[in-house]
């Protein structure tokens, strides 16, 4: 059996990045919301834990709990954050509000520098850089327990118990902003846990390949293809498990982006040999959405539409007298993290994803979500590994409900050709100025705002389209992208030259957080 590390899940915005880290050491390891059916974290036969951070207080009524069965099973755990208070609170230890609370870079002064968590740091002094984020403090460790680490506000910002090997850190090593954090990850992993790196693309695909064949069986599956990065691994993973019981309905909803219906059904019927059935529900999609503002409202329509043209396809497939079973999704963690997904209850939803929260609950599949718990950037390989091409592996992402939500307000066929010819001119010239593999993603945005304009000798008032493109590693935090200006500039030029009635362009200068890199 392979090692695996148990991540608990306290509800933090965070804790998928801690099994980003660990995956990127090449460890496998697995998400539980802290209150998860014993036998079922159990399972996994975790080598070790690590406790998310959260954001209750650990005194408080309701606040999660430590399970019973993290100490029981006298294997090394790492709490980060409020999982360092959680363990403190239960071993003994004293947990309180703050007078000053820490959020944001910090300096940890390191006390024990030969802790295991220290090991292979490189440290010009005493002092490193890290990243907080807590309103409470320990103010005394559990019996047992010694001080590794300090800063201005936490007397105990990282403890340890070497003989049980228990370990506390309040600041949060899987962030970027804590420099040496991934160092300190692998550190508990190789050093304290004694893990073994071999966890590999090459390893998912072979564990996933056995989980898909021995859930389905001799049934068939349907996969809900949009010819983008996640649902086309998706595809070509289960593909490889079951081959010819795998059907992909390509749905065109009126709301992809410039040639592209064109582009997926090519690729995937005459390059991959993947049964395709492609559906034409322009209209009908048109028409559910006519007069909705509402972007939750857009997502749930959407979703639950996507299910119920599902159903109609696959009742109408029938392959062996029997329909479809099993419906198979591209859904990617940050979509799961966003919409706050059923195994992630503790923690704020931010918006709902339609292939996640937009479901409905009556829907008669079981769903296969091979990628769930992968970031983009970890499904690229995996589809690299698989061997789809790059044109395939390196598009540009694209929501699943498409230009319904880069359109803010109302949606008609009108607003959606507008939006379609602006953002292909901006996908042009950024990929005409090399910049394509530089930026996690880049669009258009058509804004509900019309403003005066001068073109020729006369008067406009016309639409105002908004530039997006980010810079990131996950999804889950993003920068957005110093594009030169002549690029800006070209962009610019071309939309309100080329565009009917669009003679204002501006640029988005907002970071995820705050913002999310979808307007809606």
């Amino acid at each position: 059996m392979r090692e695996a590390i148990a991540i608990l899940d306290f509800g933090s915005q965070y804790t998928q990045l801690i099994a980003r880290r660990v995956r990127e050491a090449n460890v496998y390891c697995e998400i539980f919301p802290w209150d998860a059916p014993v036998e079922k974290v159990l399972a996994l036969a975790p080598k070790a834990y690590i406790l998310s951070g959260g954001p209750n207080s650990v005194y408080d009524d309701g606040a999660p709990t430590l399970p019973k069965y993290v100490l029981d099973a006298r294997v090394p755990v790492l709490g980060i954050c409020y999982g360092m208070q959680l363990l403190a609170y239960n071993l003994g230890g004293k947990v309180a509000p703050s007078q000053h609370r820490e959020y944001g870079p910090a300096n940890l002064e390191i006390s024990d520098a030969g802790a295991a968590l220290f090991s292979n740091l490189q440290l010009l002094t005493s002092n490193l850089q890290v990243w907080m984020s807590h309103g409470d403090r320990l103010d005394a460790p559990p019996p047992g327990w010694h001080v590794i680490a300090r800063s201005t506000n936490s007397p105990i910002a990282a403890m340890a118990d070497p003989e049980r090997q228990l370990y506390g850190i309040q600041f949060h090593p899987e962030v970027k902003h804590t420099p040496q954090g991934t160092t300190i990850i692998r550190n508990f992993l190789f050093e304290v846990a004694k893990c073994d790196p071999s966890w590999t693309p090459d390893s998912f695909i072979e564990e996933s390949i056995a989980q898909i064949r021995a859930r389905v069986g001799g049934d068939q599956v349907i996969c809900g293809l949009s010819g983008g990065v996640d649902s086309s691994v998706a595809a070509a993973l289960i593909h490889r498990a079951i081959g010819d019981q795998l059907t992909c309905i390509f749905i065109d909803t009126g709301m992809l982006r410039k040639d592209e219906p064109e582009q997926v059904v090519e690729t995937f019927q005459q390059h991959l040999g993947i049964r395709l059935v492609a559906v034409n529900a322009v209209e009908e999609y048109l028409s559910a959405l006519d007069g909705v503002i509402d972007p939750e409202e857009k997502r749930k329509i959407i979703g639950e539409k996507f299910i119920r043209l599902f159903e109609r396809e696959a009742n109408a497939i029938k392959l062996s007298g029997i329909a479809p079973k099993f419906l198979a999704q591209g859904t990617l963690y940050p979509d799961v993290i966003e919409s706050r997904g059923p195994e992630r209850q503790a923690a704020a939803k931010i918006k709902t994803h339609h292939n996640v929260g937009g479901l409905p609950k009556d829907m008669q599949f079981e769903l296969i979500e091979p990628l769930r718990f992968l970031f983009k950037d970890e499904a690229r390989t995996i589809g690299t590994a698989l061997g789809l091409p790059d044109a395939i592996v390196w598009r540009q992402p694209f929501p699943g409900p498409g230009l319904a939500v880069r359109i803010i307000g109302d949606i008609t066929w009108e607003r959606l050709q507008t939006l379609r010819l602006a953002d292909a001119i901006v996908r042009e010239e950024i990929d005409r100025a090399g910049l394509s593999r530089a930026i996690g993603q880049s669009f258009a945005v058509l804004t509900p705002i019309r403003s005066v304009g001068v073109m020729g000798d006369g008067r406009t008032y016309g639409n105002v389209v908004a530039v997006r493109a980010v810079t990131t590693e996950d999804f889950m935090t993003a920068d957005w992208a110093r594009l030169p200006y002549d690029v800006l500039a070209k962009i610019s030029s071309r939309i309100v030259n080329e565009v009917a009635d669009v003679n204002r362009v501006v640029y988005d200068i907002s970071s995820k957080p705050p913002a999310t890199i979808e307007w809606e």
